[in-house]
């Protein structure tokens, strides 16, 4: 196994981790975003109206896009398990 190969393999796995994180972190942030505004805007300083939001927005993007992180990650899998020949020979 080359350092190219090592290399390959870790820009991969950066590039699922990134694209696996995107739909919770978004979420999060766009919701946070919105309740940061109106609590500016009402001056209402309650932390469990920031949390509770975020908590039933993060589960949401969870329900929708799961089902495709799953499969990202079974493909990312598969692939590495069917180089492993290449990979040793």
């Amino acid at each position: 196994m080359t350092p190219d190969v090592v290399i390959e393999i870790g820009q991969e796995a950066l590039r699922i981790t990134a694209m696996l994180a995107a739909p919770v972190l978004l979420t999060a942030l766009g919701v946070g975003l919105v309740i940061g505004m109106l609590q500016a805007a009402t001056q209402i300083q309650e932390m469990t109206m920031s949390f509770i939001p975020k908590l039933l927005g993060i589960g949401i993007a969870l329900a929708v896009s799961g089902i495709w992180m799953i499969q990202l990650i079974m493909d990312f899998t598969e692939r590495l398990y069917l180089r492993i020949p290449e990979l040793i020979g």
